[in-house]
């Protein structure tokens, strides 16, 4: 499964909503702030994130891209 900004953006505008969050309107910073989330974490996993396969002609860490 490949990461996207866009879906975890989308999950975290959802999960905001569901505890109470104003997600429209004038004053409204949710979906600017779940964008910068959602590119934070996804660049942070793609950049740094490792995944380890223990056994097999694959072994080793190999990057999350």
């Amino acid at each position: 499964m490949a990461l996207s900004k866009s879906s975890l953006k989308g999950k975290i505008i959802t999960e905001l909503k569901g505890q109470g969050f104003t997600t429209e309107g004038e004053h409204a910073f949710v979906a600017k702030m779940a964008e910068a989330i959602a590119n934070a974490v996804v660049d942070e996993i793609t950049n740094n994130a490792k995944a380890a396969v223990s056994s097999g002609s694959s072994a080793g860490n190999w990057p999350i891209t």
